[in-house]
Order: structure tokens, then C-alpha cells, then sequence
């Protein structure tokens, strides 16, 4: 799509008529109150608005500490802060959670917030009927106690050195009771932002909560609204027409340098959890065999993945994990590109003619770029891999992450911190690794913060040794937005378009 010259000749015309019919007051007040308001474009319209019972990351990104907030929270650093609690304490075994309540909360229907209602959101996420997304993350807990209003108790079965970080999540905000049925469509919260309307198929307008408990937040939004955009060129289309003020995450990298010299558009690139990997079988011969699956890592060039599969924005990974998260290591080294020692060490795993195998890759395109990228590396050492192409999610979940019944796969692991997925059994990578498992069980049996980092680089490096899938690189956070819009988050520790601190300048 492109865009017309005259729209920026009517626009002069119609200032200059203003100021002719003396109107120049009234042009400025305009422009002052649309200050006050801003659209925020979104690819995924979310299916409903409540993080508690669903999982895709769109719904977080719409009501996360917009509309819902929780007992701690993230911040843009993904550092865990307090939020509804004000603070805790925690019993040197690790079994016992106190928390202080804040008082004075009030959800945007009215209700009070109270340990009663805390009580109510946590029973209702790790109940035997629950539906939230991260239902095992409560699974620690063993009773929640309300000694008095402002203050909840948490008791575990087992220590959860994470549980603070978990309670951050959009997954753990609380809801208030009377209306918690009704947040898919019509969400209630404590938050900054209320919610106005849902036009579907189009976008989510909010409002600011007037009363909002947090007095030493200044709100500089009025309204916000976001809208629903999921081709790339109406998403580039709508950005320089002034439709949307930003879109935080661009869908389509190869179009970023359409934006260059706009003087009225920043670009931004950031940090998202998004970590592409292709995963293998270790089940399945020949990946059951750790020198195939560490052959196939040198094999890789990541510079050249992230080239051909997100025109060179991302960061390189050497394991299931983000420089976002605590502890991160630049594991890169480990095994880096080089086809030489690759085939030498495919033919002492006993392939000194390559082997054949086909990968399973999701429809979307930085899935089909990378394959394409790595089956000509591949083709390098002598190894062939066909692409069959496997529609996502629906398929793939069937197939791949339920029957683990695939040679290699490909895909971008969204969640935060995520690195326990190779401990769980059953899990698609099919991945058993005690020593690994023994180091995550440590990390949830200390609550120390620099202790748990230490823990975290032993289960990265463990990983990057293993090689139980190739770790390619992170996605980027490619926000594009108005150039006076200040306060979005540039990086992603989280998914999430928090607007707390979003204001314009002149």
C-alpha cells in the first residue's frame, strides 16, 4: 500500500483556514487533547481478555497491568516488584509465604481488594476445575489462610523458589469474585485502565481508572485503544498514515526500512522471550545420539539464520534461553559454526555420508525461513532434510508437542524463563537429563535470588552441551511508533504493552 502526497496538502489547507477564521485557539486545544489518547496497533486480536483462564500471550498484552495486576509484578527490567502486595516474608524453610496486603484497592467495579479475594483468585487458579494456562505453578501450595484482611498466607507442600515470580504473571492476576466469569468479555480489575468496549474483529477501547490506588503513578493517558491489524502492509500502512501511534511489535522485519527518514516515526529494536529453536526427537535415531545432534549445532551459522530468517534482527542463543532472563550466559561458543569439525564428528557418530530426516516447521514465515536456511547448512556436511510444512497450532500440537511423533521440528518458545521445559516428562524433546533436572529442583528449593542465577547458568550450560534442540537466536522486539510517544517498553521480559508510564511530549 502507499500513500497519498495530498493528504499532506489538505491538512496544511485546513491549518491554514483555521488560522484565517480565527481558530487558532480551538487547533491547539485539539491537538492538546489528542495528547491524551494514543492507538496501539496489535497483530493477534486475543480470542478474550482474561489471562486467568487462556493462554495466548495477546490477551496479556492487551489487559496485563493495563487492566489486571497481580500480587508482585514484572517490571520492564523483568525484576519482581510488589504490586497488590506491599511486601512478605518468607519462613527459612521456604514453606511458609506471609503477605502484607495493601489496603484502600478498590476494582473498577467498586469491590475492595482484601485477602479474601486473594484468596478467592489462587484457589480458582490451581482448583481441581481450574483452566488457567500456568495451573502447575500453583501446584505448590497446600492451603491459603487469611488471618486477617491485609494480611494472606501462603503454605507449600515443597519449597517454589520461583512462586514470587510466578505471582507476576498475567496468569496469576487477581480477579474479584462476582465478576471473574465475565472477564473473557468484560474484564474487572485493579488496574490503571478501565475497560470501555470490544469491537471484534477491530479493537479494545480503555479509559483511565480516575480512582486508581496508586497515587504515585501519574497517568498521563486518558484513553487508550487497541487495534487489530494483522497484515504486515496495513500494519507499515496504518503506522504512516497516524491510524496507530505504535505498534510495539512489528510483524514483518524485511519492511522496517520503509520506515527509514520518516522524521515522524522511531524504530526500536528490543528483546522479546520469543526463542526460536529447532527442536529434535531424542528418542529417535539418529538424535537419540548426542554427537549427531552436537554435529548439526556446529553445522549452523547462526549469523546467517538470523540474516535469511529475520532480515538480521535477533540475537543469537546458545540454550533455551534470553539475555532478558536472570543468569543469562552467552553460550554461543559452545559449539560454534564450523562445517569442518562437523562432519568430522558426524562420521565418528558413524554418518560419514550424512543421513536423510525431514523437519516438521509451522507455516509461519520465520519457521519456513529458517528451515529453508538450515537445510542448505545441512546440505554442507551431507546431510538432507526434507520441510514438510505443518499447520500451527492445530497439527502441530497433534503431532509434534502431543505425539512427539517428528524427527525435528521448529518453533518460538514464548514464555518467560521457560528453560524447565526439558524436565518435564512427557515433553516433544523427549530430553532426559537427571543431572539437569536435579539443578532445576535447587533452584526451587532456594529463594535467594544470586543463588538461583548460579543454578540457572549450570542448567544453560547443561543444555548447550546436551544439545537437545539447536538454539538459534531470539526473536527481536521490533516496535515501531510516533516519535513523541515516550514510555513503552522497549524490551519484553514479559508479553505485555503496559502503558502506566506512556505519555507524549512536544
Amino acid at each position: 500500500m502507499t500513500f497519498l502526497g495530498s493528504a499532506t496538502t489538505l491538512k496544511s489547507a485546513a491549518f491554514g483556514l483555521a488560522i484565517s477564521a480565527g481558530l487558532l485557539l480551538g487547533q491547539t486545544s485539539a491537538e492538546a487533547a489528542a495528547k491524551t489518547a494514543i492507538t496501539v496497533g496489535m497483530a493477534i486480536e486475543p480470542a478474550g481478555l482474561d489471562p486467568t483462564v487462556a493462554a495466548p500471550v495477546a490477551i496479556g498484552q492487551v489487559t496485563w497491568q493495563n487492566i489486571f495486576e497481580g500480587l508482585t509484578t514484572i517490571d520492564k527490567d523483568g525484576k519482581i516488584k510488589p504490586q497488590l502486595a506491599e511486601s512478605w516474608q518468607i519462613s527459612p524453610d521456604g514453606l511458609t509465604y506471609t503477605f502484607k496486603l495493601r489496603q484502600g484497592v478498590k476494582f473498577h467495579n467498586g469491590v475492595a481488594f482484601d485477602s479474601s479475594v486473594a484468596k478467592f483468585s489462587i484457589d480458582r487458579a490451581r482448583g481441581a476445575d481450574s483452566i488457567n494456562p500456568q495451573k502447575r505453578y500453583f501446584a505448590s501450595i497446600d492451603t491459603v489462610e487469611t488471618p486477617d484482611a491485609s494480611t494472606l498466607v501462603l503454605k507449600l507442600k515443597q519449597p517454589a523458589g520461583s512462586l514470587l515470580y510466578w505471582l507476576g504473571w498475567p496468569s496469576s492476576s487477581i480477579v474479584e469474585p462476582k465478576s471473574a466469569a465475565d472477564n473473557k468479555t468484560t474484564p474487572i480489575g485493579t488496574g490503571p485502565f478501565k475497560f470501555v468496549s470490544w469491537s471484534k474483529g477491530s479493537k479494545v477501547d480503555l479509559a483511565r481508572n480516575a480512582d486508581y490506588w496508586n497515587k504515585a503513578v501519574s497517568l498521563k493517558l486518558d484513553t487508550a485503544a487497541f487495534r487489530f491489524i494483522s497484515d504486515p502492509q496495513a500494519q507499515a500502512a496504518a503506522l504512516k498514515a497516524g491510524d496507530v501511534d505504535a505498534f510495539p511489535e512489528f510483524g514483518a522485519p524485511e519492511l522496517i526500512k520503509s520506515f527509514e527518514g520518516d522524521k515522524r516515526l522511531t524504530t526500536v529494536i528490543g528483546n522479546t522471550e520469543l526463542k526460536v529453536v529447532a527442536g529434535m526427537n531424542n528418542t529417535r535415531k539418529p538424535f537419540s545420539d548426542k554427537k549427531v545432534r552436537q554435529a548439526l549445532m556446529m553445522a549452523v551459522d547462526r549469523a546467517t539464520v538470523v540474516e535469511g530468517a529475520w532480515s538480521g534482527f535477533g540475537t543469537p542463543i546458545g540454550s533455551h534461553y534470553t539475555p532478558n532472563d536472570r543468569g543469562y550466559k552467552d553460550l554461543t561458543g559452545v559449539y560454534p559454526y564450523d562445517a569442518a569439525k562437523a562432519k568430522a564428528l558426524l562420521a565418528e557418530a558413524g554418518f560419514p555420508n550424512g543421513f536423510t530426516f525431514t523437519i516438521k516447521a509451522p507455516q509461519m514465515a520465520y519457521a519456513q525461513r529458517t528451515s529453508q536456511v538450515l537445510q542448505a547448512m545441512f546440505a554442507e556436511i551431507g546431510v538432507t532434510m526434507n520441510i514438510e510444512t505443518t499447520e500451527f497450532p492445530a497439527k502441530w500440537v497433534a503431532d509434534v508437542l502431543k505425539a512427539a511423533d517428528y524427527d525435528m521440528t521448529i518453533v518460538a518458545h514464548a514464555e518467560p524463563m521457560d528453560i524447565d521445559i526439558y524436565s518435564r516428562d512427557p515433553y516433544y524433546f523427549n530430553y532426559k537429563n537427571p543431572a539437569f533436572n536435579d539443578v532445576l529442583k535447587k533452584v526451587e528449593m532456594t529463594s535467594d535470588a544470586a543463588g538461583q542465577e548460579k543454578l540457572y547458568g549450570e542448567a544453560q550450560t547443561i543444555l548447550a552441551n546436551d544439545v537437545p534442540a539447536l538454539f538459534l537466536f531470539v526473536m527481536p522486539k521490533l516496535g515501531v511508533w510516533d516519535g513523541k510517544v515516550k514510555g513503552l517498553w522497549e524490551n519484553e521480559p514479559i508479553p505485555s504493552n503496559v502503558l502506566t508510564d506512556v505519555h507524549w511530549v512536544e
